[in-house]
């Protein structure tokens, strides 16, 4: 199939948790470089590109070494903007430049203690099917809706958040896994037609729960500087 595997940061300038949080450094290294840096790293990868709407994010993209070719509409980087919609306008701009993409490799920046085995894993995934609209990475669940999860009434009242067979062990509930924002791998015909994830035929591939932490508090940073306050920083 023609087209080049594209891996894209997707990395917008606002962030209400965390200011400025794609330029946060975590181990002494930017959240948008690290992913950069993952990117570049994965072998099948043809091109590495980071879609974003802020200058500054998109001078430190090019220092790591991705390409900035265009900066993203301001309406595609609100705090309600769908990324999926981010994920057609780089596939469209890419072909805009006669550089078509056979998968788009979304890497975002809140995923810090990701390898690169790990977005590899995706990547070959979608490459071995090509019934699979969407390869995604996730991690078994601490918590299980069917055991330990709960909805409150008004009055404070719980109740499971699935009813169904009595489950009394962790053990027996159905296993379930937490998305991560590892990396997700999406072909280009999906991408320009879905107006959620799940429209496609989804497969996931299962990572250790230690790298699929995802920056979204402050807590989450103090987290994440901790593990990496002794990894080697990326060049």
């Amino acid at each position: 199939m023609k087209g080049e595997i594209v891996a894209a940061v997707f990395a917008r300038g606002g962030s209400r948790g965390i200011p400025r949080k794609n330029l946060v450094t975590v181990g002494g290294v930017s959240l948008v470089g690290r992913a950069v840096h993952t990117a570049l790293a994965c072998a099948s990868v043809d091109r590495v590109l980071v879609s974003t709407d802020d200058a500054e994010i998109a001078r430190v993209a090019v220092e790591f070494g991705a390409e900035v070719p265009w900066l993203r509409p301001e309406a595609l980087a609100a705090d309600d903007s769908p990324e999926l919609l981010s994920w057609r306008h780089c596939v469209e701009a890419c072909e805009a430049e006669g550089r078509p993409v056979r998968l788009l490799v979304a890497v975002p920046a809140t995923a810090p203690l990701r390898d690169v085995s790990d977005v590899d894993a995706c990547i070959a995934a979608a490459l071995a099917d090509e019934a699979v609209d969407v390869v995604l990475a996730v991690t078994e669940a601490h918590r299980n809706p069917w055991f330990n999860m709960v909805v409150l009434d008004d009055a404070g009242r719980a109740t499971l958040v699935n009813k169904g067979p009595s489950v009394f062990r962790r053990q027996d509930a159905p296993a379930v896994y937490d998305v991560t924002t590892i990396a997700f791998a999406a072909r280009p015909d999906f991408i320009r037609q879905a107006t959620t994830l799940y429209e496609g035929t989804v497969r996931a591939v299962v990572v250790p729960r230690e790298r699929s932490l995802d920056i979204d508090t402050p807590y989450d940073l103090a987290v994440a500087e901790c593990l990496l306050q002794k990894a080697p920083d990326p060049e």
